[in-house]
């Protein structure tokens, strides 16, 4: 990601995090926290890897209460690490050589069974998760995942200006998909039209320095899409179907938008040649829930509030309740806090979310939009701002 030597803004941001961390940890009294999860490790390290778990390798980031912080890697990565990192204590494994990570990790807490440890439990593999049960057997591990979830909550002007990029590249798949759309087009096509327009944009952003030349700005994973009679099939993905006359097209490219570790919610549905009555009628009704919701974010509100300012839309309209009407986005796909009935968190300037409005009549069609944002201080900015009223094309 970014050289060490460079000193870069990004790094003292990392450095800080890291300072605030170890404080944390250490009014919890833990000895030693073990971070597995890979969106935490690029939060305080900046480092990502392009293998992982599946293919049985873990990164470790080993963070004591005080102390430098070590990071874990196989040592297929360990030139990339280096070169990403601000860490300067990195160790490197190797298949079936020495113990492997598990003999590294001994090493840097020391052999202790008797320190407190804390760890991820549901970002943790069980392989890892196995081991430090074994190793702290005598002691409490602690869940320090709040911990991290917290300090990501409300993110800083610098990530924020990468989330903006981040929503640039959205809106330019959405772009370049919506023109692509017609009848007798596949729908693999529109999928491939916005791979290929979010990563030029994407590279419009790297590039321009040094720093940025370990990232690539190759758009990936399968999008979501959903067209015609199998649009109430939600989470779908494209097919060889091709576009009809009088068709809806749904595309959601939460899947695709992530620039620079970022990842984003971004929805937008069209209607090919003609739209009936009713699925206009459906369609306006989660633009205005979402509306509802938007027009409730302002510091000070609690995220459940901000749920039930569209739940109120929905069930005016007579339609019942939905589980939840956005949450957190940043490094992961799914942060804290979250537009739900129970969460009331009070949202603060500097928090990120998407916000959806979306019905889905089972078996027959379904209405969805969706938006990046972040809290400010008297309101909100759109992250991904892209026209939304309900279009013929």
């Amino acid at each position: 990601m970014l050289c060490v030597k460079e000193g870069t803004i990004v790094h003292h941001l990392m450095k800080k995090r890291m300072t605030e961390f170890q404080t944390r940890i250490a009014d919890e009294n833990i000895d030693h926290a073990i971070i597995h999860d890979p969106d935490n490790i690029y939060y305080l390290a900046g480092f990502w890897g392009y293998l992982g778990m599946d293919f049985g390798r873990p990164t470790i980031l080993v963070i004591p209460a005080t102390g430098e912080p070590t990071l874990i890697t196989p040592g297929l990565e360990a030139e990339m690490a280096a070169d990403m990192t601000w860490i300067e204590d990195i160790r490197e494994w190797t298949d079936g050589i020495g113990g492997e990570w598990q003999a590294l990790l001994d090493d840097v807490i020391d052999g202790s069974t008797r320190s407190r440890a804390g760890a991820e439990p549901l970002k943790t593999h069980p392989s890892i998760l196995s081991y430090l049960k074994h190793k702290f057997s005598g002691s409490t591990i602690t869940d320090i995942s709040k911990i991290l979830s917290e300090m990501r909550m409300i993110k800083c002007p610098e990530e924020i200006d990468v989330m903006r990029q981040a929503g640039q590249v959205a809106v330019a798949m959405c772009q370049a998909a919506k023109q692509t759309i017609a009848e007798g087009v596949p729908e693999y096509e529109i999928s491939l039209a916005a791979i290929a327009a979010g990563t030029r944009k994407a590279a419009e952003f790297l590039g321009s320095r040094k720093s940025d030349r370990l990232y690539s700005p190759m758009i990936h994973n399968l999008q979501i899409f959903q067209s015609g009679p199998d649009l109430a099939m939600v989470h779908r993905r494209p097919t060889l179907r091709r576009i009809n006359q009088g068709d809806p097209v749904y595309m959601c490219f939460c899947p695709f938008t992530l620039f620079k570790q970022i990842k984003l919610g971004f929805d937008r549905e069209y209607f090919v040649g003609s739209v009936s009555d009713e699925h206009a009628r459906i369609y306006e009704i989660a633009l205005k829930a979402q509306a509802a919701a938007l027009e409730t974010i302002r510091p000070g509100v609690s995220a459940q509030e901000v749920h039930f300012a569209s739940l109120e839309v929905y069930q005016s309209e007579g339609f019942g309740i939905c589980y939840r009407t956005g949450r957190g986005v940043g490094y992961s796909y799914l942060e804290r806090p979250e537009f739900k009935d129970g969460d009331q968190t009070v949202l603060q300037a500097g928090m990120t979310f998407a916000v959806d409005g979306g019905i889905t009549i089972e078996g027959e069609f379904g209405a969805r939009v969706g938006d990046s944002i972040v809290v400010t201080e008297d309101g909100f900015e759109y992250l991904t701002p892209y026209p939304k009223q309900l279009q013929i094309l």
